[in-house]
């Protein structure tokens, strides 16, 4: 592990700029145009947002970012995170009433919001008297006059000279809660930073000039460190996809070379891909990932959910190289990154600013980007450590000599049966990811019994004719349950008529959590 000097959000953001200076960094679609904004031109537009932020108040405010990716997003979360402040991001899809709740546990002094999140941010104010201050950001002229009145020559240009404290909180980060009370993750600066500080063990993902997509939303870590931070630290040009529902469009408007995706992405893509090669047949599978994903395409790197080796394979023959890696927000993000020399089914190597151990089968990490812990919730906070200061990341996993990590389930998820013995969910569940009569499953125990839950797919039964959708599961599971141990025998079975729901980050959400 190592501990290298962590450069500061304004020394990384001012570095870019010196390098890169006109290059473009940054860009979007907007009235129908491609807009693009360089390195130096998003430095500046973040210092003013900076000094306009800090006029505000004399005090150190938290603000709360309500809005879809965009321009204004992102000066934003630089001018915050630059100014001493603190950065709250959440969904847009989120409630006016959970908004009111939120922001009042996280003591949200500044809301900024998007145009289409206006009528509840009037609620909000209705709502919660503690918040100060709430400008819409999807209000260009208004920011396009901020960045002129804050510039570096105006009369408060002192206001940006400030030294951020790197080990104060720069962030809180709700956690998606699949279960629970959600908690606000707090990192600091040299966590958000120095998380992107690691060394690459593909050596060709990221380079410089090279087009990325940013199509996750930025209230993710994932994200917000990834497609952000990160590409301003190395170099890349960023197309902000904006609203999911752009993504085919984007990809053939911008064609980026390197994509950050979760597994549902990576499976919806394939499947165009696909249906472009059924209706051409004697085209070359290369050809048919360009009409989907642009003539440059090389790089999916996955994160937030189980990726399928199969769909590794499948992005293979399409000359795709997709591959996953690890992390959780209270570890600043990134515990392993993918590498193409480690197991298809591992993700990826662990970090070398980060150690690893397995304890009583859990995955714990040492880091120096770990959460300063959950706002005031000490006692939830401490529960996430070692006696010895390790991360608990509630995975159950293991790793090997040259570190290369696995998961292998959810300490959460795990069945203690009556006779003692510990059964893995996720084990039993990943028997069914080769079934094409199988859409979702979740596994669990009822009455001291292995039960799986399963939403079919039903354009497969649609389309096979298939009458009796129970006998053919219950057969399935029948063959399966010949060759399982004892304790992973599958002893009924449900079927649902709806998929199962899913948190704001497309984590399923299991029969036990609702």
């Amino acid at each position: 592990m190592t501990d290298n000097k962590t450069p500061t959000v304004r020394e990384l953001l001012d570095r870019a700029a010196q390098i890169y200076e006109e290059k473009t960094f940054l860009k979007f679609v907007r009235g129908g145009k491609i807009e693009e904004r360089s390195y130096r031109t998003t430095q500046q537009n973040a210092l003013a947002v900076c000094r306009w932020i800090r006029s505000l108040s004399d005090k150190r405010m938290h603000v709360a970012l309500i809005s879809k990716t965009s321009y204004e997003y992102i000066t934003c979360l630089t001018g915050i995170l630059i100014s001493g402040n603190v950065a709250i991001p959440f969904s847009p899809d989120i409630s006016a009433a959970e908004a009111i709740k939120l922001l009042e546990r996280a003591d949200v002094d500044l809301l900024l919001f998007e145009n289409e999140f206006a009528a509840k941010a009037a609620q909000i104010k209705e709502g919660y008297p503690g918040l100060q201050f709430a400008v819409n950001i999807g209000d260009e002229s208004y920011f396009n006059e901020i960045y002129e009145t804050y510039d570096s020559s105006c009369d408060c240009a002192s206001l940006s000279d400030f030294a951020v404290d790197p080990e104060a909180c720069a962030c809180m980060i709700f956690t998606s809660g699949t279960t629970g009370v959600r908690k606000g993750v707090m990192l600091s600066t040299k966590a958000l930073v120095g998380n992107i500080m690691y060394h690459d063990y593909c050596a060709d993902i990221f380079n410089e000039t090279d087009v990325a997509l940013s199509v996750l939303p930025m209230y993710h870590i994932y994200c917000f460190t990834g497609d952000y931070l990160k590409n301003l630290k190395d170099g890349l040009q960023v197309a902000l996809n904006g609203d999911l529902r752009n993504i085919v469009q984007n990809l053939t408007l911008f064609e980026p070379r390197v994509m950050r995706v979760v597994p549902m992405i990576a499976q919806t893509l394939l499947r165009r891909v696909k249906a472009v090669l059924s209706r051409n047949p004697d085209m070359e599978p290369r050809d048919a990932a360009k009409k989907v994903f642009g003539r440059n395409m090389k790089w999916l790197i996955s994160g937030g959910a189980y990726l399928d080796p199969a769909l590794i394979a499948e992005y293979e023959k399409f000359g795709i190289y997709l591959r996953q890696g690890y992390g959780m927000t209270e570890a600043g993000c990134r515990i392993s990154v993918p590498d193409e020399s480690a197991a298809v089914d591992s993700v990826g190597r662990v970090i070398d600013v980060c150690k690893a151990r397995i304890h009583h089968g859990e995955i714990q990490v040492l880091t120096p980007t770990r959460m300063i812990g959950y706002y005031k919730m000490p006692e939830e906070t401490k529960a996430m450590f070692t006696d010895d200061g390790w991360l608990k990341t509630g995975d159950i996993g293991y790793l090997t000599v040259d570190n290369q990590l696995f998961i292998t389930g959810r300490v959460k998820n795990l069945i203690i049966l009556s006779n003692g013995e510990n059964v893995s969910p996720e084990a039993i569940e990943k028997k069914f990811d080769h079934e094409p009569i199988i859409d979702e499953v979740v596994v669990y125990a009822e009455n001291d019994r292995i039960v799986a839950e399963i939403y079919p797919n039903y354009d497969y039964i649609e389309e096979n004719m298939i009458e009796d959708v129970n006998a053919v599961i219950e057969a399935m599971i029948d063959t399966m349950n010949l060759t399982a141990k004892p304790s992973h025998v599958i002893a009924s079975f449900k079927l649902r008529s709806e998929p199962f729901p899913r948190t704001g980050s497309g984590k399923m959400i299991r029969p036990s959590a609702l």
